[in-house]
């Protein structure tokens, strides 16, 4: 019995992973409303392109025309944006998951490429399932070994990062049926609970926790714990119940007649997968509804009832789906044959014998050949040894002189190479101390810059600023002391110019070093430069994502500079309404992006521009070892996007 379970196992499995990545809500139908719905608003471009992505991904296995619309249309709208470019490589593998392997399994290492410089949770989320639906591409060549190998030390640790706990346990799922597949029950059952764990307290109403329920069930069967098995059933049908249109029935209806069959009562277990055979029918589920036909004709078997078994085999091979490959071909035929000896039929038993036996015959005279071609050309060889046994005395005496020859110019080569790799290797440390001279300068270039804005900061505000306002005071004394004040309506629009410059000042001062970065830091001073720029026509939206008090001063101030200086040009040229500024720490980086609706700009131009604005944000940036992205079009706004490292060495 554990036998022909162990092989249907694998088919299990090869249905199990088609599915592997495609984890829905089973209140699918809300969840592909839900969608519709954001392609119909009037939300940004990246929230419709996710959407388009999503939906590409749950049409893949169920229309491949709409799932390509979905991927091509989230793709044109991802242009203005690079995480969502490079994650489309991810989706595209997910559309030929099925469909073609090798492009797939390109796609997905292209993603990884593409991906690898984001630091974000959603990054490490979709790394974590390209590696592992990579893995599944070339299980054929590179066997379960490699596709253990890159679930442990890939995408379960890039899972974790990530924070994705329903993923996190799908890959302890998609671990334990490998091991499941394998025979290690007792590691499966450990990888299954794991799963369970997790999601019962946290997700406990997830797809995942129906997988993980079902993966628990066949495998508790296949390590003959029936009564654990029946647990994890049940457990499964109640997860369930609120949503009897789920396309996952037909799954639960295998592992219920798997577990009929193991305890031997047949005639419920052939009740559930006629049960499962029409809904995977319904859903076009082919795989799956491949193994539930097989296990129906074992449970006819296991009946003795060979008349059904006999009809449902001669059903199989009318269908023709199965019998494309010739292994395929040659076991239904034997096993027609040991049905018709079990019903006495010997007639119809030879007949399919006799066609196994030509087919294993075809087969085995197509090894034949190979083998006298083999021997055929062994004794083509041993004719042409003695020509080349010839050849070879005199061929070696040209090989020592060519070996001299050889050695005098390998020895030439050498040393030239070894010329080469130091000059490569001085010319290398020469840049990389001129390098370390550069930042040197450009620290000390910025240090002082700061120190002489604070302290011309401190004097405008301290001493110019205390001695205007106490000339203020005496002039608004003064101008309060008088018998008629109409006629010191001068005096007052003096007072009233002094006002405006004192206001004048502190504003110079503030942004020579503004007080709220100093007193309550980035974050803070941040909120306030955006609520400074912002004027009635003009809406300023700041989006902080775990900003630390703990940053170092100077690189909060180096940063506050470079979101100053962005800030107050799109302030300045854009002619936006909107402007949007996120900022956020996801060590070892900071992340800056500041986008607006204005008026854009031909990024050609950009490289002959040489403002000292700019040249400032790029020393900036330079400095704190990072990268910036420039993305602009005349009418369609500018978005900037600045990568910084805030813990190298500055």
């Amino acid at each position: 019995m554990k036998g022909s379970l162990l092989i249907l196992t694998v088919l299990l499995l090869t249905f199990s992973r088609a599915n592997a990545q495609q984890l829905l809500p089973m209140a699918e139908k809300e969840y592909t409303d839900s969608l519709a719905t954001v392609l119909r608003s009037g939300v940004s471009d990246s929230s419709k392109a996710v959407a388009e992505y999503l939906l590409s991904d749950y049409w893949r296995f169920r229309d491949t025309v709409k799932s390509k619309q979905y991927l091509t249309q989230g793709r044109q709208l991802a242009g203005n944006y690079p995480y969502l470019r490079a994650l489309y490589h991810f989706y595209e593998g997910q559309y030929y998951f099925n469909i073609d392997k090798a492009r797939a399994a390109q796609a997905y290492q292209e993603a990884l490429t593409a991906l690898s410089s984001y630091k974000t949770r959603a990054a490490y989320s979709s790394k974590a399932a390209s590696w592992y639906d990579y893995a599944l591409m070339v299980r054929n060549e590179k066997g379960d070994s490699f596709v253990t190998d890159i679930l442990l030390n890939q995408s379960i640790p890039l899972s974790r990062q990530s924070g994705d706990v329903e993923k996190t346990a799908h890959f302890y799922v998609q671990l334990a049926t490998l091991l499941m597949n394998n025979a290690r029950f007792d590691k499966a059952e450990v990888y299954n609970q794991k799963a369970i764990d997790l999601l019962e307290s946290k997700l406990p109403a997830s797809t995942t926790l129906l997988f993980a329920y079902l993966s628990a069930t066949s495998t508790y069967i296949y390590d003959s714990k029936n009564d654990e098995a029946k647990k994890f059933l049940d457990r499964a049908a109640k997860l369930l119940e609120p949503f009897p249109e789920s396309i996952n029935y037909p799954d639960y209806y295998y592992n219920e007649g798997l577990y009929y069959v193991a305890v031997g009562a047949l005639g419920k277990a052939l009740v559930s997968l006629d049960k499962g055979i029409g809904l995977a029918r319904k859903y076009h589920q082919g795989p799956l509804l491949q193994i539930l036909v097989f296990r129906k004709y074992e449970a006819f078997l296991e009946q003795r009832n060979y008349k059904k078994a006999k009809e449902f085999l001669m059903g199989l091979v009318s269908d023709g789906s199965l019998m494309a490959e010739a292994n395929n071909r040659r076991s239904m035929y034997a096993q027609l044959a040991k049905t018709n000896e079990y019903l006495g039929d010997m007639k119809e038993a030879y007949h399919w014998s006799s066609r196994y036996g030509q087919l294993s015959d075809s087969m085995h005279g197509i090894q034949l050949k190979e083998k006298i071609a083999q021997l055929e050309a062994r004794y083509q060889n041993s004719e042409n040894q003695k020509t080349i046994t010839a050849l070879q005395q005199e061929k070696a005496r040209a090989e020592l002189s060519a070996k001299n020859s050889r050695l005098f110019n390998w020895l030439l080569g050498t040393i030239c190479l070894l010329l080469l790799v130091t000059a490569a290797f001085s010319r290398s440390f020469v840049r990389n101390q001129k390098k370390m001279q550069q930042l040197k300068v450009t620290r000390a270039m910025l240090e002082g810059e700061e120190r002489e804005r604070r302290r011309i900061a401190q004097d405008l505000h301290d001493g110019l600023g205390g001695m205007l306002a106490g000339v203020k005071i005496n002039l608004s004394g003064l101008a309060d002391g008088r018998q008629q004040p109409s006629h010191d309506l001068e005096l007052h629009k003096i007072i009233g110019q002094l006002d405006t410059s004192i206001g004048e000042l502190r504003h110079i001062a503030r942004n020579m070093m503004p007080e709220a970065l100093l007193k309550y830091g980035l974050q803070t001073a941040l909120k306030d430069l955006c609520e400074f720029y912002m004027r009635g026509d003009m809406r300023i939206a700041f989006q902080p994502f775990n900003i630390q008090a703990s940053l170092p001063l100077p690189l909060q101030i180096n940063i506050y500079r470079i979101v100053q200086e962005i800030v107050a040009n799109a302030v300045r040229h854009a002619q936006a309404k909107n402007i949007i500024l996120q900022c956020s720490q996801n060590d070892p980086g900071f992340f800056i992006t500041v986008e607006d609706d204005g008026i854009g700009f031909d990024q050609e131009g950009l490289r002959d521009k040489k403002g000292m604005g700019l040249m400032n944000v790029r020393s900036r940036v330079d400095y704190m070892n990072g990268k910036i992205e420039i993305i602009s079009a005349k009418g369609e706004g500018t978005t900037v996007n600045i990568e910084l490292s805030i813990y190298a060495d500055h």
